[in-house]
């Protein structure tokens, strides 16, 4: 059953499921969904822990070997099965789908995973313990909706915050939600209950940004220029490999040229999309760059990754990341330059 995580602690109140499945690639928001379940198996007398990381040599019979004994002290116990790569394997498969056909009394399994892809959620042993229980998907805060999340956060804290001193905080530490709740916590500290102005954020609150090559491609396809700059120059002076990006703009730009050809033959946007697996958050950003470009130009700026692809393989003359870059900037509906 899927729940969502707003949801969750609503559901946590009306019943404990046996199963819980925790994905996703936002840490703070896995952590704070992850402490809701556990608080409430606490609360609800589940005081006996088994801890397990998968790894590579992980042996998946020990989950079984869990469930299957109690403690003298409880009757009621959580397995936490920590699983970062999503994928349990052949034998982590056929245990997980065991433990689901014979599911323990007073016992409950967390498993937290980083994010799950489409055809992981198809399998059987994901079908299975999502039916016996709840999985949880955690989505990374947009941008458009990161003023409105940390302007709640500040509220909570019984603060209260100017429109442009959220915005600063947005831009100091953009991408990264714990190192905003700490730099909130900070500013509590330092200002008591007061109103956050510009100025403190500005003095106060260090650049904790955090740029991956999904929020440089979401700010492209979203055509945002300024952004768009902002994180490829942010990424290059990480020391981010260039190749990586070209690897991901390249499934996406192909991706991208088979659904406009689609639309071009008169098929309907979300039909296309839904045939190309769109993620249901990712279709208003899609459906615009769909509306900006045609599939020719998407064929274009694909020739133009080849080149980048030889740039930075030493086979090819001129400056990799400045010619990524006005791919980027054209994709996100612009050709102007980035200046530093």
């Amino acid at each position: 059953m899927r729940v969502y995580p707003e949801k969750l602690a609503a559901n946590l109140k009306q019943e404990i499921k046996p199963i819980y499945i925790v994905s996703g690639d936002e840490p703070l928001l896995i952590q704070e969904a992850c402490d809701s379940i556990r608080l409430a198996l606490r609360q609800s007398g589940y005081s006996e822990r088994d801890l397990f990381h998968v790894d590579g040599s992980f042996d998946w019979q020990q989950i079984l070997y869990s469930a299957s004994s109690m403690s003298l002290f409880t009757e009621k116990k959580m397995i936490e099965l920590r699983m970062p790569g999503g994928k349990p394997g052949d034998k982590g498969a056929k245990v997980l789908k065991s433990y689901v056909d014979n599911i323990p009394t007073q016992t409950v399994l967390l498993i937290i995973t980083g994010k799950l892809e489409r055809l992981t959620q198809n399998s059987k042993w994901f079908k299975a313990l999502d039916s016996a229980g709840a999985s949880v998907q955690v989505w990374p805060i947009a941008v458009n909706q990161l003023p409105a999340w940390l302007n709640d956060r500040i509220r909570k804290t019984g603060m209260s915050a100017s429109r442009e001193a959220v915005q600063a905080l947005v831009d100091k530490v953009e991408g990264n939600l714990l190192a905003a709740v700490q730099e909130i916590e900070r500013l509590r500290l330092i200002s008591g209950d007061a109103k956050i102005d510009i100025n403190q954020v500005l003095e106060e609150v260090s650049d904790s940004s955090r740029f991956t090559l999904f929020t440089l491609l979401d700010a492209a396809l979203s055509g945002n220029a300024s952004r768009t700059c902002r994180v490829i120059q942010g990424l290059r002076s990480e020391g981010t490999e260039i190749l990586q990006i070209v690897g991901l703009l390249g499934r996406e730009l192909r991706s991208l040229s088979r659904m406009a050809a689609l639309l071009s033959s008169g098929q309907p946007v979300q039909a296309v999309m839904q045939a190309h697996k769109v993620w249901s958050n990712r279709k208003s950003i899609i459906g615009a760059v769909l509306q900006r470009h045609e599939s020719t130009e998407f064929d274009h700026l694909i020739t133009r990754l080849a080149k980048v692809d030889k740039m930075a393989k030493g086979l090819g003359s001129g400056d990799p990341w400045d010619e990524l870059t006005g791919i980027l900037l054209h994709l996100a509906g612009t050709d102007l330059a980035c200046h530093a």
